[in-house]
Parts: structure tokens; sequence; C-alpha cells
């Protein structure tokens, strides 16, 4: 199951807004093929895994090791349940339980009725984790919710010289670039007005080889200029506002700023299909998200450079998180456990 794990990770960036999963075929306690899911759409872990067996006739004395549940429905793709079956492996190994709606425990009761020995539960844990934006937008119907902000060592997330913004880089070339490696793997990315006033930010994935994610920006008064770069060709981009005239335009959705917007911007963004939502800024829209609980991951990089006077960090308690150094940053890694 570690090595179906490590080939599951090999899907990531890709199959959105499916799983990530991997599998492995051992017979006579030698692996004899192995798979995973490459892109939405294209063959899934079992088929390939499968299709990687050079002597087929071994397949009847074999044991699969899935990190998720086998599919029982038919999709893009046929169900994974009727190939397991016609090529007659007698057993099963499964890490979790698909959340999906349409499988949910439906595939492991075929394969079982179809005389398969099953067995759920295998590195559990380790399988949830990997597929945590998948079975959060399964499971809460909402996308999975990073929040991810840079600080300097004073605890300032931007400069202000004389109360206007003063431009400073506080994130080191090296995190540039993981970071810009998390936005490739999120459906989308989120600021609010200020952040996009202040620093005309493109929200595209430069540093790293990827998809771009889709531009989400809150815009409550429509004082967006038309000539921002989060309104160029790299990316769609969606407005939340309250301007009414402006719901002609597709790029712009009306909520009720009368009520608490983020369930109002999760609710649309998850029927548009995004399963995971990175938050970049600014202070008070990470801080809104703090504040109402909706946050499953957080990603805090603490600069070594001290600013004096700027725009305070939200605030939240990073004494159970997860500390690495990325260049000459330190990063703070708090997971949402409630």
């Amino acid at each position: 199951m570690q090595r179906a794990l490590q080939l599951a990770r090999c899907g990531e960036g890709n199959v959105s807004p499916n799983p990530m999963v991997g599998a492995v075929i051992v017979c006579n306690g030698k692996i004899i093929g192995e798979g995973y899911h490459r892109k939405c759409g294209e063959a899934h872990a079992e088929v390939n895994a499968v299709a990687s067996v050079k002597d087929k006739t071994q397949l009847k004395s074999s044991t699969m090791y899935v990190t998720l549940e086998p599919c029982s429905h038919y999709g893009k793709t046929p169900p994974c349940c009727n190939l397991i079956k016609e090529c007659g492996i007698p057993r099963v190994v499964i890490g979790i339980k698909d959340p999906f709606p349409e499988v949910a425990g439906r595939g492991i009761r075929i394969l079982q009725e179809a005389g398969v020995e099953v067995k759920v539960g295998v590195l559990e844990e380790e399988c949830r984790f990997i597929n945590r934006k998948f079975i959060t937008a399964h499971t809460q119907k909402r996308p999975y919710v990073l929040l991810k902000w840079c600080e300097s060592s004073d605890g300032y997330i931007a400069a202000l010289k004389n109360g206007e913004p003063a431009p400073v880089q506080l994130s080191s070339q090296v995190s540039s670039v993981y970071m810009h490696r998390e936005r490739s793997l999120c459906d989308a990315i989120m600021v609010g007005t200020k952040t996009v006033l202040s620093d005309n930010p493109s929200l595209t994935v430069r540093g790293w080889k990827g998809k771009n994610p889709l531009r989400v920006v809150i815009d409550r008064e429509g004082k967006l200029p038309l000539d921002s770069k989060i309104f160029n060709s790299e990316s769609p981009t969606l407005i939340f506002t309250d301007l009414s005239q402006t719901t002609t335009d597709h790029r712009y959705i009306k909520i009720d700023f009368s009520k608490n917007i983020i369930p109002q911007i999760l609710k649309e963004l998850y029927s548009r299909g995004v399963t995971s939502l990175m938050v970049e800024g600014g202070a008070k829209t990470l801080q809104s998200f703090i504040d109402c609980g909706v946050w499953d991951e957080i990603r805090r990089e603490v600069s070594p450079i001290v600013i004096e006077e700027g725009i305070t960090a939200p605030k939240i308690s990073f004494d159970e998180a997860q500390t690495s150094e990325c260049g000459s940053s330190r990063i703070y890694h708090l997971y949402n456990d409630k």
C-alpha cells in the first residue's frame, strides 16, 4: 500500500476534480503490475495496473492493493469493479472507502458479491490525507480551504510608509517557487479588493510548471480597474460583488454582503466544480475565514525581514503547527481538525 500511495501522488495537479489513486498488483510476493490515475478523464489506476501486467494468467492468483475503493459507476470511464471481476483477481486490499455518493461502499459490495475477498482500512490515515481536498468537497459540499500568507518577523504581511502601501518582497526565492507549485495544485485562488489595488497580482503559476487556477476576487463596490492583471487572458476570473448591474457579465457573481459572504462564495465555487481554494489575502479576507472557522489548512511563512510599520498579519495560535525551513523563511503548517 505504501507503493500505491507513492504512485497516487504522481497524479497530483492533473486529476482534479477526481481523487489521486494508485494501484499495485502482487503475485507470490512480487509486484507484477502497478499504475495510477494520470489525468481526469483518462484511465483509472486499476486499469493502468492491470494493463502493465505482462502475464495476465497471474491475475487469477494475485492481490490488488488500491488506495481508494474501486469505482462502480459509469462516468468518463467504465467501472473498475467490472474489470477486477473480469480479470478474476481474487483479493483486493483497499485504503479507504470512496466518499463519492455514486460509489460510497457500492464498489466493495459488488466485489464481495462476486466472491472477491476484500479488506478495507490499510494505511487509512495516509490514504485520507493525500485526498483530503477530494474528501472535503464530497463530505462538506464545499471546496477544501487553504489559507496562505507571508509575514515579516515582526508580524506584518505588508509594509506601510506614512500610512501608504510600501512594496517589499517578504518571500524568499525558494519559498516563492514552492508557493507557485502549491497554486498549481489548487483549483482556485482568492484575494480581496485591497490586494488587487495595492499589488496588482496576476495570481497565476509563473515559477512552476503547472496549470493556472481559477482566479477569484471579492470586489463589493466594483473598484477594480479593468486593466488589472487579474483580467488578462491567462486564466478565467470570477468577481463576487454587490453590484447588480454587472451581472450581465458572467465574470461577476452578485452575493448578499449583509450576510456572511464566505458560505455564499464557497457554495458558488462548489457548484462550479471547484474542490480546492487557496486564499492568499489580504489580512481582512484571511481573518474572516479564520474567525468563522471555515478553513482546513494554513500555510504561514515567516520571513527574517523586519518591517516596523505595516498591515498586521492574521491572528491564530500556531502552537500545534508543524514547522519547516524554506530558504531563509520558516513555514508553519496548521490543519483544522474540528
